[in-house]
Formats: structure tokens, sequence, C-alpha cells
């Protein structure tokens, strides 16, 4: 971990779990603009980077989503449990564009040839390290080499959805897509006219 901030003395980082990622409760001082001290405790969840894609269709003004179970947020209000998103994956030590095409191919089926990055985000950044790496990508049916569903052996049960985009959009509205990182594409896609 490098540290450039003089701001921010860690005292110690304590590891709480190590299961799917790793929890750590970490102690710091941290020095206010008055020169004054603050000694903070805080949990920091570290379960890795990932990366994430919109793929889109000009000519068919579509774009390519999925829906699978996503079990946290069946604890926080969403009934069924399953979620509307766009495709992706946790980058697992691979480059984001590599994990990207990866994670494609597994969940949607589709073989991309030209993708784009478009940011890089903090999702969650009071608790969680992760860093998202966004990525955009015209489809076409030809590059369908797959079923998609996701990889057998991470226990992915994974549907996809072409969804023309105006729904999509709709979609944000009715409250029918509510994951950041899809909403967000979805709104990139739409200030950068991506769909023409």
């Amino acid at each position: 971990m490098s540290q450039n901030n003089p701001t921010v003395k860690l005292h110690s980082k304590e590891l709480l779990s190590d299961n799917w990622g790793k929890l750590y409760k970490v102690n710091y001082t941290y020095i206010l603009k008055d020169g004054s001290e603050q000694n903070q405790t805080r949990e920091v969840y570290d379960r890795g980077n990932g990366a994430v894609i919109l793929l889109y269709n000009k000519e068919k003004q579509t774009v390519i989503l999925t829906r699978q179970l996503r079990i946290p947020t069946w604890f926080n209000g969403n009934t069924d449990g399953l979620m509307i998103e766009a495709c992706a994956g946790m980058l697992d030590d691979k480059e984001p564009e590599e994990c990207i095409r990866r994670e494609t191919e597994e969940e949607t089926g589709y073989t991309l040839t030209d993708v784009k990055k478009v940011m890089e985000v903090y999702m969650s950044p009071g608790s969680v390290t992760e860093i998202l790496y966004f990525f955009t990508a015209a489809y076409s049916d030809a590059m369908k080499t797959g079923k998609g569903g996701g990889a057998a052996n991470e226990q992915e049960n994974i549907e996809v959805l072409e969804t023309p985009f105006t729904k999509a959009m709709e979609m944000i509205t009715a409250g029918e897509i509510k994951d950041a990182k899809t909403i967000m594409l979805l709104q990139h896609a739409k200030i950068n006219n991506l769909l023409g």
C-alpha cells in the first residue's frame, strides 16, 4: 500500500474476515486543515477490482443487459433478489480489458472486436476499496459465438436480455433498473449519443 498523504497516519490494520474478500478494521489519525488531529476507526472491505461493459447496437437500437440473483439486495428490499445489470466481473489479477472481454463471452455469449474504456470509478469509497473500470462496445448478431449465461464453475445463472435502448432508459425511471454501474453506462450512452 503506497502512502503519499502526510495527513493520514495508519496505526493498525486488523484482518477481521478473509472469505470472499478481505475485511479489515483500520485505526488511523487524520490531520485536519487547522492542524488538529482526529483518531478514527473504520472497516475497509477489499474484494478486488472489477470491470463493466455496455454492449450496444446502433442499427437495432438495443443494448445487452443481464438478469441474475444478487442476494445482498434481497436483504434490503428487493423482494425477488434479481437485478438487471450491464455485464460485469472481477479482474482476478487480469488487465481490465482482458477481464471484460472474458466476462462478456461467459455472461452474454458475444465475442467483441473493439472495446472502449470510458472511465474508472470508486463505487462505494466509504467502505469498499474496489475500482470499477467502465467500457462500452458495439455488438452485432454475428458476434454471438456462445449461449452466455455465465461460467458453470462460478455457479452463475445469468439471463441475457437484448433490450431496446429507449426501454432501458424508461426502466431506470420505473425502478426496474437499480444498479448504479448500469445506470451510469446507460446515461453515458445517452449523453454521448452512442446509439445515434
